[in-house]
């Protein structure tokens, strides 16, 4: 039963793109620390300014959507896991409680101090990084939930 519900196709494509999905979401957890370091780093402010106006748009445009397909899939997965998967199981609530939360911190807090950081205010870029280790630390959270599955 579980080995032909892993192998029907619908639930394979749901599965891929919710890999793509999580990669595209999560990305900026890496790059952006590294990617600000080194650029004020370099001593050109004009030039920090612009990577945090970018950061700041492509959190808006493309990482924050893709945490909202990221979740959408991962619902769809188990809506057609043939009952594998349900939201009865400890792993896949938790998971869903972890997902909204990981969207509040980035549309409530995340995203708007990127904005402010990349209009000019220093103080804004302490916000990113507290609302970044939060994000990163629920990111952790759902990882265990996603392999260990408790309660499955």
């Amino acid at each position: 039963m579980v080995i032909a519900t892993f192998q029907s196709g619908l639930y394979k494509l749901l599965y891929l793109g919710h890999m793509i999905a999580f990669v595209v979401a999560f990305a900026p957890a890496v790059i952006h620390p590294v990617l600000s370091a080194e650029t004020k780093g370099d001593g050109d402010d004009g030039g920090y300014r612009r990577l945090l106006g970018h950061q700041a748009s492509n959190g808006r445009r493309v990482h924050f959507p893709a945490l909202v397909v990221l979740g959408a899939l991962g619902l769809g997965m188990v809506l057609v896991s043939d009952s594998v998967w349900a939201f009865d199981q400890t792993w896949v609530s938790l998971a869903l409680l972890v997902w909204i939360a990981i969207g509040g911190v980035v549309s409530g807090m995340l995203l708007p101090a990127e904005r402010k950081a990349a209009g000019g205010d220093d103080g804004a870029e302490g916000a990113v990084q507290r609302a970044g280790g939060i994000v990163t630390l629920l990111l952790l959270v759902m990882l265990y939930l996603m392999i260990w599955k408790p309660g499955a």
